[in-house]
C-alpha cells in the first residue's frame, strides 16, 4: 500500500505526480526545485537556489515523518557542472556522515528554468 505525502512547506506538484510517496517504510520524493512555497518565487543565483531546494526537501521529508538523516540516496540535477562545488557545500549543511549515496548530473534544462533539482529516498 502506498501513501501520498503532501505539504505546503514544499513546492506543490506542477504536473500529474505526488510530492512524495511512502511505501513499506520507504519515502520516495519527486524532484524538488527551489521555489519558495509561500510566495512561488525562485531566488536568484545558485547558492540561494540550492539553499531553497534543500530546505524544501528537508520540509518534505519532515512531512513524511522522516528527515535528511534517514536519506539513503539522492539525485541532484544541476544546470551547470561549474556550480558543483557551491551546491556541494550547501548539500553538506543538510546531510551529515554517513552521507547518503548520490548521483549528480548536469542537465540541459529544468522545470521553471531553475539551476538545480534534488530528489531523495529515505527510510522512516
Amino acid at each position: 500500500m502506498k501513501t501520498v505525502i503532501s505539504t505546503d512547506k514544499a513546492p506543490a506538484a506542477i504536473g500529474p505526480y505526488s510530492q512524495a510517496i511512502e511505501v513499506n517504510g520507504m519515502v520516495f520524493t519527486s524532484g524538488v526545485i527551489p521555489v519558495n512555497p509561500a510566495t512561488g518565487e525562485i531566488p536568484s543565483g545558485v547558492e540561494a537556489q540550492a539553499e531553497q531546494a534543500f530546505s524544501n526537501l528537508s520540509n518534505l521529508l519532515e512531512a513524511a515523518g522522516t528527515s535528511t538523516e534517514k536519506v539513503v540516496k539522492t539525485t541532484v540535477f544541476i544546470k551547470e557542472m561549474n556550480d558543483f562545488a557551491t551546491i556541494n557545500a550547501i548539500y553538506a549543511k543538510y546531510f551529515t556522515a554517513p552521507y547518503p549515496s548520490r548521483s549528480c548530473v548536469e542537465v540541459a534544462r529544468l522545470p521553471k528554468d531553475v539551476l538545480l533539482e534534488v530528489e531523495a529516498v529515505a527510510t522512516k
